[in-house]
């Protein structure tokens, strides 16, 4: 819920920012799950899990649960030439593309696209898009296709990021402002390495579990539960 005195930010119904708000979540309590069973060593940093699942191969880190966000978004929404990853190498992976059949082959350094066997419009043939976008993708590519933004613009559907190997990124999944002062306080989610269930952050700046960001307190630093950016490291899509 909305701290008292605040009131939650509202998005159009076919908006990136509402699809991350409506977001499910997993009964409140549960721990964060590694992609191969085991819990998360680090069972402290989080408010909530996200009800996304988690392949059990050590994929879905950082950005690449960034990137099934909001590549599960424009497929709802039927968006699906807008869905689009570029890999390190720089290639760019066009869901379009795989969608009327064509695959991906990688070979050392090259990459191309190649003949496949028809049309592959179904949410298993998406996923699998997936899978070869999160192998070969990742915050050093990420970053490239994001738009720097300031941080007194901060919308849900943002994202801090800091491209690299490794680097890191979490996104804002919503957003509340207060009623008389229009103190602006955030929600982040993320996943990590390995490969783990999407969760909600606590924010470490507190000590009862609060989970929410004020966006005043990240003017040097953005300190978030594992990991801390810079104030200018936040891009939009």
């Amino acid at each position: 819920p909305a701290p008292e005195g605040f009131t939650r930010t509202r998005y159009p119904a076919n908006s990136f920012g509402s699809f991350l708000q409506e977001q499910p979540l997993k009964p409140h309590g549960n721990k964060v799950m590694l992609y191969y069973g085991e819990e998360k060593a680090n069972q402290d940093a989080h408010a909530a899990v996200l009800d996304v699942d988690v392949e059990n191969r050590d994929l879905q880190q950082c950005a690449d649960a960034i990137m099934r966000l909001r590549a599960e978004y424009l497929y709802k929404q039927e968006r699906f030439t807008d869905i689009r990853f570029h890999f390190v190498s720089g290639f760019r992976a066009d869901y379009g593309r795989w969608r009327t059949g064509e695959r991906i082959r990688v070979k050392g350094n090259e990459v191309s696209w190649t003949t496949g066997q028809g049309p592959t419009p179904g949410y298993a043939a998406f996923r699998k898009y997936l899978t070869m976008v999160f192998s070969y993708a990742g915050t050093a590519s990420l970053v490239k296709e994001l738009n720097p933004k300031a941080l007194v613009a901060v919308e849900v559907g943002d994202v801090f990021i800091r491209g690299g190997s490794p680097g890191h990124a979490v996104i804002v999944v919503d957003k509340v402002v207060h009623d008389d002062t229009k103190e602006v306080q955030i929600l982040l989610a993320q996943s990590y390495m390995p490969a783990q269930d999407i969760h909600v952050l606590v924010n470490p700046l507190t000590e009862d579990g609060n989970p929410w960001y004020s966006v005043d307190d990240m003017q040097d630093w953005v300190r978030t539960a594992e990991y801390t950016f810079a104030p200018d490291a936040l891009r939009e899509f």
